[in-house]
């Protein structure tokens, strides 16, 4: 089994500003962004993790650099493109209140699986590699390990870990600075925590679990 702690990246000038930063480059945190990394850093600290892994982007990177810099065995942090932000084409650098009034933003919202950016990929090529990666990485790592990335990314994983379409991923909230975590077992995932900002995470630390699904909910 495979635990993943999924962490979205701080704040960002472009987040504040309500600009769909895409994939620009020299987009990076704020002051509060860098705070909210820490502290997502201070949070996994006590989580025995195997690995960190990040977008290749300089917001996720800066916010795996801390994550890592907070634990008492720093980790080398790696890079894979699997977890980039999704390719919004032409709709990069926009407002988010323009495109708000494009012809496609109602689809966006209630359709995504429809979804192609102009110039750019379908939303559901994005679920497509960042499900695979997490799929990937779970065969390396048996125990616990953290994946930095972006809002839609992390929503679009989580929202085929609870088993449901892509056309529902607007319903999850994913936070600047949040953990989401997934273990994996044999037979299905289970969803254990989403949009976490506060609070140890300790309890999610790995232990011998069945792939079933305790009836009554468990003890906990």
């Amino acid at each position: 089994m495979s635990t993943v702690f999924l962490v979205r990246h701080g704040r960002t000038a472009a987040n504040v500003a309500g600009i769909l930063a895409g994939r620009q480059s020299g987009v990076r945190l704020d002051d509060r962004g860098e705070r909210q990394a820490r502290a997502a850093g201070k949070r996994l600290s006590s989580v025995p993790i195997q690995a960190i892994i990040t977008s290749p982007l300089e917001r996720t990177r800066q916010t795996a650099a801390l994550i890592s810099a907070a634990r008492s065995d720093p980790l080398r942090v790696r890079r894979d493109a699997d977890f980039l932000e999704a390719d919004y084409g032409s709709w990069t650098g926009r407002s988010l209140r323009d495109l708000a009034q494009e012809e496609m933003w109602p689809v966006v919202q209630e359709h995504p699986s429809a979804v192609v950016f102009p110039q750019g990929e379908s939303m559901t090529a994005m679920q497509h590699r960042a499900v695979a990666g997490i799929r990937k990485w779970n065969l390396s790592y048996s125990d616990s390990y953290v994946v930095v990335s972006h809002g839609d990314v992390i929503k679009a994983i989580l929202a085929d870990a609870l088993g449901i379409h892509l056309d529902q991923f607007q319903r999850i909230v994913i936070d600047p600075g949040s953990i989401s975590a997934v273990r994996y077992s044999e037979r299905r995932p289970f969803v254990l925590a989403t949009n976490v900002v506060s609070g140890s995470l300790s309890r999610f630390v790995q232990r011998p679990r069945s792939s079933d699904a305790p009836v009554g909910g468990g003890a906990g």
